[in-house]
């Protein structure tokens, strides 16, 4: 393991390292990219927690069952493994493949001021969900809402409610009822 420590905000948490398997130093891999094994396009690793991060390179990945797992450099045994479960895989994103012109990561829509199409400021988006259907945006209201929401939940389909997103300018317009 590299002994460098980073302490960067532009990182990018792409998995966590879960429980330990077996008993040479072997532990499950919980990925968020979008094909789980395009975790291991990425070398090294830091790994870390809250926003502490060390570099670590993965020495052998493996499919088991329907979960992969991976032995990281100087691992050899469960008792040291079991040291680095639940913490954070993350990427430097710049090392993060651009996107097409309509596609988003989630880090750079956290933030953003969500506006209806009637001009209505519906709050800041505070994180997304992703469910079985559409990725959503909870956007945490405006203290002084009109209608008394302290939170909504706008479904992300570009085709259907998502009018434009606009980093630049800070903003997402949507086609969404101010008092839903």
């Amino acid at each position: 393991m590299a002994e460098q420590q980073t302490q960067d905000n532009e990182n990018v948490v792409v998995g966590t390292i879960g429980a330990v398997y077996g008993i040479k130093g072997w532990v499950r891999i919980n990925a968020y990219t979008e094909n789980q094994e395009g975790i291991f396009d990425y070398s090294p690793w830091l790994i870390g927690r809250n926003g502490q991060w060390r570099e670590i390179e993965v020495s052998q990945w493996r499919w088991h069952n329907k979960d992969l797992v991976a032995r990281l450099a100087d691992i050899q045994d469960r008792n040291t493994a079991q040291q680095y479960t639940g913490l954070e895989i993350a990427v430097p994103a710049a090392k993060l493949p651009e996107l097409a012109e309509d596609e988003f990561y989630w880090r750079d829509l956290v933030g953003l001021r969500v506006v209806n199409t009637e001009n209505y400021d519906m709050g800041t988006v505070s994180h997304l969900l992703s469910t079985v259907a559409n990725d959503v945006l909870v956007v945490t209201a405006n203290h002084n809402d009109a209608f008394g929401k302290r939170e909504r939940l706008i479904p992300f389909l570009q085709s259907q409610y998502i009018v434009k997103v606009d980093a630049e300018e800070g903003r997402i317009t949507v086609d969404w009822p101010a008092d839903f």
